[in-house]
C-alpha cells in the first residue's frame, strides 16, 4: 500500500488530512500533540478571554475513519534519500510526504530577546503568558512595585495588535479581582516599522490606533528593540523600559528541518514549491502553510496566513491523492479573502474581499471566521458543538 505521511497538524496539515479522511484515502498523521489548536485565536487564550483548552480540538474528533492513522510524536528529522521521517521514538517511511510543521519565532539576532521574552506560539505558551501576567499582578499586591504592572508587546502585526486588544479588555477585570487601581497597568506595543497592522489600509490602521489608545495602549512605532535583559527592554537611542512581562510577536520563520534536510529555502526558511505545491527539489514532497515558499502571479511570496494555509492544505489533500492514483494535479490559485484583526471582544478592523470594515461589524466578521473554519474542518457537527465555546466566550 502506498504510504502517505503528513507531519504537523496545523491549519494546512489538518485541512489536508480532513480531505483524505473524507475520501477514505489511507494516511498517517504525525503531530506532537493529540489535538489541533487554533493558532489565530491564541491571543484570546493568552489575553484572558477563554480557557486555553477551549482553543483546541482532539484530532480524533475530526479524523474518524480507520484508514486515518494518528501518531503522537515529535518530528526531529527528514531523510530524503531513504524517504524516512525521524521522530523522537523511531522512524516512519513514506512514499509521499506532506510537510506542514509550521513556524518558529524569528528573533532577528536581538541580544537577550530569546532568553528574556515570552512568545505566543501554542497553547502552552498562551497559558504561560496568562499565568505570568497574573503572577506579576499578584506580586504588585505584595510589594507595590508598579513595574510588575507594565507589559511590553514587541511587534505590531496581527498577533501583537490582537494580543494588545485582548489585554486591554482583560486587565481591568483582573485589577478588580485583586483590588488594584485599574489606571495603574500599562501596555506598550513597540514596533520597529513606521506603522501598526501593515496588512490593512491606512484608514483602518488609524481606526485601530484610535481604538487601542482610547482603551489605554501606548503604541510606539519607528522604535527598535536593540537588547532585552531580565525585566528590561532596551531601545535604539538609549531608552530603557522596565516591565514585569515582555512578550515577543515580531517575526516568524519556517521550521528549520527543511533547511537542515537540504531543501531550497528563502531567507525565512520556507521551502520553494511549484504550482502544485510540490517541493522543487522532490516531487514526492508536498509543502504547505508557513513552510511553503509559493510565489503568486505578481512574483511575490504568498503570506504565511491561516487562510492561505487552509487553501494550501485543501489542494495538497486533493493533489497527493491524485498523485497516488496517477491522476493530473491541480495548480494552486490563492484566493485572498481579506484580513481581519480583532481589537478585543466584539470590535476590530479589516477588509472583506476589498471592502473595509471596522468596529462591531469587523468584530462580528472575525467571529464568523471561527464558525466557517470549524465547518470546513468537521461540517455541521463540529461547527455546532465547538463554535458555542469559541464565539460566546
Amino acid at each position: 500500500m502506498t504510504r502517505i505521511l503528513i507531519v504537523g497538524a496545523g491549519y494546512a496539515g489538518m485541512t489536508a488530512a480532513t480531505h483524505l479522511d473524507r475520501i477514505s484515502e489511507p494516511f498517517t498523521l504525525i503531530n506532537k500533540h493529540s489535538y489541533h489548536y487554533f493558532t489565530t485565536l491564541l491571543h484570546e487564550a493568552a489575553g484572558g478571554r477563554g480557557e486555553p483548552f477551549h482553543y483546541a480540538i482532539p484530532i480524533r474528533q475530526v479524523l474518524r475513519r480507520a484508514s486515518s492513522e494518528v501518531v503522537v510524536d515529535e518530528v526531529v528529522g527528514i531523510d530524503r534519500e531513504r524517504r524516512v521521517i525521524r521522530t523522537a521514538t523511531g522512524e516512519h517511511p513514506y512514499d509521499w510526504l506532506v510537510f506542514t510543521l509550521g513556524w518558529i519565532p524569528e528573533y532577528f539576532g536581538i541580544p537577550g530577546l530569546r532568553e528574556h521574552s515570552l512568545v505566543l506560539s501554542n497553547l502552552e505558551t498562551a497559558r504561560s503568558i496568562r499565568e505570568h501576567i497574573e503572577s506579576e499582578f499578584h506580586a504588585y499586591v505584595q510589594d507595590g512595585d508598579v513595574r510588575h504592572l507594565r507589559i511590553v508587546v514587541g511587534g505590531a502585526g496581527l498577533t501583537g495588535v490582537e494580543l494588545v486588544g485582548e489585554l486591554l479588555n482583560w486587565l481591568p477585570r483582573l485589577c478588580v479581582q485583586l483590588g488594584i487601581d485599574p489606571a495603574l497597568p500599562e501596555v506598550q506595543n513597540i514596533e520597529a516599522m513606521p506603522t501598526i497592522l501593515p496588512q490593512v489600509s491606512e484608514s483602518l490602521r488609524e481606526s485601530a490606533v484610535q481604538t487601542l489608545t482610547r482603551k489605554g495602549a501606548k503604541l510606539r512605532v519607528n522604535t527598535k528593540i536593540v537588547q532585552v535583559e531580565r525585566g528590561i527592554v532596551r531601545l535604539e537611542g538609549g531608552e530603557s523600559v522596565e516591565a514585569g512581562t515582555i512578550i515577543w510577536t515580531g517575526g516568524v520563520r519556517a521550521h528549520p528541518l527543511l533547511q537542515e534536510a537540504g531543501f531550497t529555502v528563502d531567507r525565512r526558511g520556507r521551502a520553494k514549491v511549484n504550482e502544485f505545491l510540490q517541493s522543487v527539489d522532490d516531487e514526492r514532497v508536498f509543502i504547505g502553510g508557513d513552510c511553503a515558499w509559493f510565489e503568486g502571479a505578481d512574483g511575490k511570496p504568498v503570506p504565511p496566513t491561516a487562510q492561505m494555509a487552509t487553501q494550501m492544505g485543501s489542494l495538497i489533500g486533493d493533489n497527493v491523492s491524485s498523485a497516488v492514483h496517477g491522476q493530473p494535479l491541480k495548480p494552486f490559485r490563492p484566493n485572498f479573502q481579506g484580513t481581519l484583526a480583532s481589537l478585543g471582544p466584539e470590535v476590530g478592523v479589516g477588509d472583506l474581499k476589498g471592502i473595509p470594515v471596522k468596529g462591531f461589524i469587523a468584530g462580528l466578521a472575525k467571529e464568523a471566521t471561527k464558525v466557517k473554519y470549524l465547518w470546513q474542518l468537521g461540517g455541521v457537527r463540529l461547527a455546532f458543538d465547538k463554535s458555542s465555546e469559541l464565539v460566546h466566550m
